[in-house]
């Protein structure tokens, strides 16, 4: 009897979690090799820690995916089930900046740049 899409599916999705779990603790035992040496350090001693929690991710976002399709699956309506909609960002609306008022000493300066141009030109 061949097995169903959905239960190759999981098998794949389970020897992915798996693989990534092995994975990552092979290179937990590499970095702790490497804090246990002479040249090892306490950032190395982080990867050690940090490196089976990566591995155990994939499992994590699986069974969070299975949990959140399970409880929109046992929702009563439709509407329940459904993503809340995020509502769109109000826009706020800003005036056009409002030229400042030329100063005396402001308006001589661009009188002096329209009389140089022109001397150029």
């Amino acid at each position: 009897m061949p097995a169903s899409p959905v239960t190759l599916r999981r098998l794949g999705i389970v020897g992915v979690c798996l693989v990534s779990l092995a994975l990552c603790c092979g290179l937990a035992w590499w970095q702790w090799e490497r804090f246990a040496s002479a040249s090892g350090t306490f950032q190395n001693l982080g990867y050690v820690l940090q490196w089976p929690l990566f591995g155990l991710f994939p499992a994590f976002m699986f069974w969070r995916i299975r949990k959140l399709r399970r409880s929109a699956a046992e929702a009563d309506t439709p509407e329940q089930a459904a993503v809340p909609e995020v509502p769109a960002p109000r826009r706020r609306v800003v005036p056009a900046p409002q030229p400042a008022p030329e100063d005396d000493e402001l308006a001589a300066y661009n009188r002096y740049l329209r009389e140089l141009d022109a001397r150029d030109k």
